[in-house]
C-alpha cells in the first residue's frame, strides 16, 4: 500500500479542482468535485505505479501563510 499526499487548488476561471502529487512527474488530474478529482488521482496514480515503483526525491511537508504587506 501506498500513501500520497496531493495538493488540491480550485480554478476560479473554469471552478475544477486540480490536484498534483509534489516531486511526482505526471500525478495530475482534475474534476468537477472533490470526490471525482479523488477518483482521477487515484487512477492517475495508479497506472504510473503500474509502470514501476517511483522513488520520491523529497517529502511533502505542508503549507504555509505568508502574510505581505
Amino acid at each position: 500500500m501506498h500513501m500520497f499526499t496531493a495538493v488540491i487548488e480550485k480554478c476560479q476561471d473554469t471552478g475544477l479542482y486540480v490536484g498534483y502529487v509534489p516531486n511526482f512527474p505526471g500525478a495530475h488530474s482534475q474534476g468537477d468535485s472533490l470526490d471525482e478529482l479523488y477518483k482521477n488521482l487515484h487512477e492517475v496514480i495508479t497506472m504510473l505505479l503500474e509502470d514501476g515503483e517511483r522513488v520520491l526525491e523529497t517529502e511533502f511537508v505542508g503549507t504555509q501563510t505568508i502574510v505581505v504587506g
